[in-house]
């Protein structure tokens, strides 16, 4: 599994002046534990951290992620930030044949494994998960329509367009080709290209995301998890 956590975080402005996005805190903790713990009950037990702007200060705090129960390895951009893409492209050594892609400021929880026997017997290089939005959380940017991906476009949708793309995806190495060896690179463009090509298949989930790369954003998690939190002193009673 590669987890995007590069970004510079610029529009949360101080939250994340000192801070990379993943360590900015939810709930007393960093914003990464709270994701790791949930793919951890999820099933995973690899994860690959695509790390940019103070990267450094990520995997001290993270270190092997044992105190997890994953094996956490990291690829750093080096000298300049290369997008979701372009790091996704650097870290392809680390990752296997078939791959989850995760973004680093997002809460994202669904059934993997179902996910994965979807995928699996198709000729496709690519799955995403969508949700229907209708412009709630954020812009939606996706049509999907009796089961099929038709058109995918992050920087342009079109008003017919009312899911989401949510932010779990599946991809096979051969996709990464696609994204040039150096220099920064958008993974939206790899997508939209892969949903025009027909290459990449859609599944609809249901659950809500979390996120925390704006500060409407950071807010309405922290107070997630603060109602949850409440929830469990009520049922502990």
């Amino acid at each position: 599994m590669a987890l995007l956590a590069g970004g510079l975080g610029t529009r949360l402005g101080p939250a994340a002046e000192r801070l990379p996005k993943a360590l900015v805190p939810v709930a007393d903790r960093p914003f990464i534990d709270h994701q790791l713990e949930l793919l951890r009950r999820r099933g995973v037990r690899r994860v690959v951290l695509c790390l940019g702007h103070l990267g450094a200060a990520v995997e001290e705090h993270l270190g092997s992620g044992a105190g997890f129960g994953l094996a956490l390895q990291y690829s750093h951009d080096g000298d300049r930030l290369l997008g979701t893409g372009g790091a996704l492209r650097r870290a392809a050594p680390l990752l296997g044949p078939v791959f989850w892609v995760l973004y680093g400021d997002s809460l994202t929880d669904v059934d993997l494994s179902a996910l994965l026997a979807a995928f699996d017997g198709t000729d496709a290089w690519g799955l995403m998960t969508v949700l229907r939005n209708e412009g709630r959380w954020d812009r939606s940017n996706v049509l999907y329509r009796d089961g099929q991906l038709l058109r995918y476009d992050k920087r342009s949708p079109s008003p017919d367009m009312v899911h989401i793309d949510y932010g779990v995806t599946l991809l096979r190495q051969e996709a990464l080709l696609r994204i040039p060896p150096e220099g920064p690179y958008d993974l939206a463009d790899l997508y939209r290209g892969l949903v025009d090509e027909g290459r990449m298949i859609g599944c609809e989930v249901t659950r809500r995301f979390y996120e925390i790369g704006s500060p409407e954003g950071l807010e309405e998690t922290r107070a997630y998890f603060s109602r949850r939190t409440a929830a469990r002193g009520e049922d502990s009673r």
